[in-house]
């Protein structure tokens, strides 16, 4: 099975600082993942051409099943709100995280993180090197599912967590807590702003793959996770092969686990 995570940056190349679907769905499709968790997923966003890059990611995998959930409506960096349950259908910009499963899903399960009360400072690369930008916070959602695969049932979950320094381990717990209410094996796919061993040392959960995903040009931390609970760990077996291609579009490069168990 291959497990993947990306954060797509709203699928915005870093060179020429367009938008492409096409360079989307064929960066995507050589991921070849059969569960892939997305993270800064546009929706019917002007920027990125009113595309749904969920829908784009799941037909470039082939996948039957694929849920989009905002975290919020509107714009990062202009205009925004949080989004809520009754916005998920809605036909305005929508920005948050997606999962994507070439596996039947049996059941979603949506959980909304509160923002971090202040703003702090990000780094963000772009055509004239890495600038400090100061930013508001915004909400956050883990969207996990329950998903029947070659090791029965399981529970693959992803989130985009805050980039304030100890917000982001508050929100790391709360998923925790939200992930052990499903079945086991739990796998999380998600860019989790918290660099190398930091998410296995607030988790407690396994890292299955230790790779610099960020900034994408030339990767220096990671901050994009592949996580097991412990508990039915042994039913995934072992990981066989870790990649983190170079993508034509983002900022962040993807990570991608096979793992090879006994069914």
């Amino acid at each position: 099975m291959r497990f993947g995570t990306f954060n797509l940056m709203h699928g915005r190349s870093l060179t020429d600082g367009l938008v492409e679907t096409g360079r989307i769905w064929s960066g995507i499709a050589q991921l070849d993942a059969d569960v892939l968790g997305l993270q800064e997923v546009d929706r019917a966003q002007p920027r990125s051409g009113h595309a749904d890059l969920a829908r784009i990611a799941a037909d470039a995998l082939g996948a039957e099943h694929a849920m989009f959930v905002p975290a919020v409506v509107g714009t990062p960096g202009e205009a925004f709100r949080p989004a809520t349950d009754e916005d998920a259908e809605g036909v305005d910009p929508h920005y948050g995280v997606a999962l994507v499963s070439r596996y039947p899903v049996l059941e979603w399960r949506v959980t909304r993180l509160p923002a971090a009360p202040l703003r702090a400072p990000i780094v963000i690369p772009g055509p004239k090197g890495m600038q400090l930008t100061l930013l508001d916070d915004e909400p956050r959602v883990l969207l996990a599912a329950v998903v029947a695969t070659p090791v029965g049932r399981m529970t693959v979950a992803t989130t985009h967590l805050s980039f304030v320094p100890g917000w982001n381990v508050r929100q790391l717990r709360m998923v925790r807590r939200a992930l052990l209410t499903l079945p086991a094996p739990r796998v999380l796919l998600a860019d989790l702003n918290l660099p190398g061993g930091l998410p296995r040392l607030f988790s407690g959960w396994h890292r299955l793959a230790g790779v610099p995903t960020y900034p994408s040009l030339s990767p220096q931390v990671q901050f994009d996770h592949v996580l097991a609970d412990r508990r039915g760990i042994e039913r995934l077996g072992r990981v066989i092969d870790v990649t983190s291609p170079s993508m034509p579009f983002s900022d962040h490069r993807p990570l991608v686990v096979t793992v090879r168990g006994r069914w």
